[in-house]
């Protein structure tokens, strides 16, 4: 995007106080969404998905918005969970994109969304921050502006689990944040 265009569009947006932050990240490139799909749990299993920081990323993650899907007959428990460890499990990275598509070249997430499917037993350490339970075919939603700030090495995970029934259950857990350089020289 050249700089004219940044300017005559974008210059009095980021001049505008009442400017939602997350198209203010959106025009900078630092806002991602992305989503686990097909997340099987239930018959004594359990799934989750996570935004995970890397040690060395650089940046603080922050958590803008969750949603958590079940697409089966069977109401669910979805756990939050601030730097908890998953149980050992296959993990799996899904793909996430900005959310601002004219800059170029494309900006890269630091963080990565990983998820699992199907794992026995429960997270460890860190914090289980507050637990949601939904009706079957049910979407919970929730909107953080970006009040929860990870840093490097640690992670937002939400734990999928269905603990009034055995039976099997099919879910997806969404997320959309931003991504803040980590500055050296702090207040």
């Amino acid at each position: 995007m050249s700089n004219i265009i940044f300017s005559n569009i974008y210059e009095p947006l980021l001049e505008n106080v009442s400017t939602p932050i997350e198209l203010y990240e959106s025009i900078l490139g630092k806002y991602f969404i992305g989503y686990a799909d097909n997340l099987t749990f239930g018959e004594n299993t359990s799934a989750w998905a996570r935004l995970y920081n890397p040690i060395g990323s650089g940046v603080l993650l922050h958590v803008n918005v969750w949603t958590v899907t079940a697409v089966s007959n069977s109401a669910f428990r979805a756990q939050f969970w601030f730097n908890a460890t998953p149980p050992v499990s296959d993990v799996k990275e899904a793909p996430v994109t900005p959310t601002n598509l004219v800059i170029k070249p494309t900006p890269k997430s630091k963080i990565k969304l990983e998820y699992a499917s199907d794992v026995v037993g429960n997270p460890t350490g860190g914090i289980k921050a507050f637990v949601r339970r939904a009706l079957p075919e049910t979407t919970l939603v929730e909107s953080e502006n970006g009040k929860i700030i990870i840093g490097e090495g640690g992670n937002f995970l939400v734990f999928l689990s269905t603990p009034e029934t055995q039976e099997a259950a099919e879910g997806r857990i969404a997320f959309g944040y931003w991504q803040e350089k980590i500055c050296n020289r702090c207040r």
